[in-house]
């Protein structure tokens, strides 16, 4: 191993040890490398997904998927992807329909595109409500709740109860990370647990997926792929997923 893939190698050491680092420590531990050197590194690094990169520094991959990522970072990745799905997602709905839609960074995207038509929205999160602000013709309602700092969501008994009480037409969720053996995941139970909800209160389930969370894994299972009617992803899905949809019935768009 030559000297610039230890010094990464230790760098990405560094990060995971302290979840959370400034790039003022991380210059301090490198007092040799250059500040351009160190931020090449920290790019090439978040770009194999050993770490992600924030501003200001850097944090471990296992910090931000304990607290179901950050929506900020996730806002800043894939962004071509995403908005690849949320075009995608919104051409399901229709008039007069019932809606829910979860928390995340790409539903967020969805929701500032969403059409300005008449139908029922309930979200639970903070972000998309405020994506929301532009329609005049929809009834949007937000859950009541314990709000996540990091993922701009609401969870919690009064947010599971609002959402049991609604019959939805559709139900477009989230999903951290896909693999076929857990189906789809996110690193928050508490989240976990309003998907699962709000699942089970729809008459059509759509997971929103980009192609760069597959074969990842997180800590809580949404739900199964034979669970879903439709799995929105972008132009990059592999092969082998494709197929799992085609073999479970589901659509993908």
């Amino acid at each position: 191993m030559d000297t610039m893939e230890n010094r990464r190698e230790a760098i990405c050491a560094l990060v995971n040890e302290r979840k959370n680092v400034t790039f003022a420590e991380i210059k301090e531990a490198f007092p040799q490398v250059s500040d351009m050197t160190i931020r090449t590194d920290l790019r090439v690094l978040d770009e194999k997904k050993r770490i992600v990169r924030i501003h200001g520094g850097a944090k471990s991959v296992e910090t931000l998927l304990a607290n179901d990522d950050l929506l900020g970072t996730r806002s800043v990745r894939n962004v071509d992807e995403k908005r690849l799905i949320a075009q995608k997602a919104v051409k399901l709905i229709r008039p007069n329909m019932t809606i829910f839609i979860d928390s995340g960074s790409t539903t967020t995207q969805m929701c500032s595109i969403l059409p300005d038509i008449p139908c029922f929205i309930m979200t639970n999160s903070i972000s998309c409500a405020a994506e929301l602000i532009h329609l005049t013709q929809a009834k949007v309602v937000i859950t009541g709740g314990v709000m996540n700092r990091n993922s701009l969501s609401i969870a919690g008994f009064t947010a599971a109860k609002t959402i049991s009480s609604v019959n939805f037409d559709i139900a477009f969720i989230g999903a951290t990370t896909y693999r076929s053996d857990i189906g789809f995941a996110c690193g928050s139970a508490d989240d976990n647990n309003i998907k699962q909800h709000a699942i089970g209160r729809s008459e059509r389930n759509v997971i929103l997926l980009d192609s760069s969370k597959i074969g990842k894994k997180s800590s809580f299972t949404t739900c199964m792929l034979d669970q879903v009617d439709c799995v929105v992803s972008d132009d990059r899905i592999p092969e082998k997923f494709a197929e799992e949809c085609r073999q479970n019935g589901v659509e993908l768009l």
